[in-house]
């Protein structure tokens, strides 16, 4: 079965980078666009950013314009979150997501997803 798996997350200080990897397995990852999104404490599902198959093109939430970039290495089959000037309000649990065809923002609509890796920001 598809595997994806997330690792690189920590506890950091504002204004500090981490760079998360979610390496996917069992899944032709060429052929898919690629997501993250993180999850708060008692906050919903958020999309943070998501790349097409191709790494053509990108989308981002408003509030990491700027500071986070992703990207991916279809020869690794790894997508990648390079966070940086990290605040204390970006600490969520962070999730990769696949999904067929072009990157979206919406969580339902990604099929697959791996579970997750814990980003703290202190202030």
């Amino acid at each position: 079965q598809v595997q994806l798996v997330e690792s690189g997350g920590g506890l950091v200080q504002a204004g500090d980078s981490l760079r998360l990897s979610c390496a996917a397995s069992r899944l032709s990852f060429s052929n898919y666009a690629m997501g993250w999104f993180r999850q708060a404490p008692g906050k919903e599902r958020e999309f943070v950013a998501a790349i097409s198959s191709s790494a053509g093109g990108t989308l981002y939430v408003d509030s990491v314009k700027g500071r986070f970039a992703i990207s991916r290495d279809n020869a690794k089959n790894t997508v990648y979150l390079q966070m940086n000037t990290l605040k204390p309000e970006d600490t969520a649990v962070y999730y990769c997501a696949a999904k067929f065809g072009g990157p979206v923002a919406g969580y339902t609509l990604y099929h697959y997803w791996g579970q997750g890796t814990q980003v703290t920001v202190s202030s």
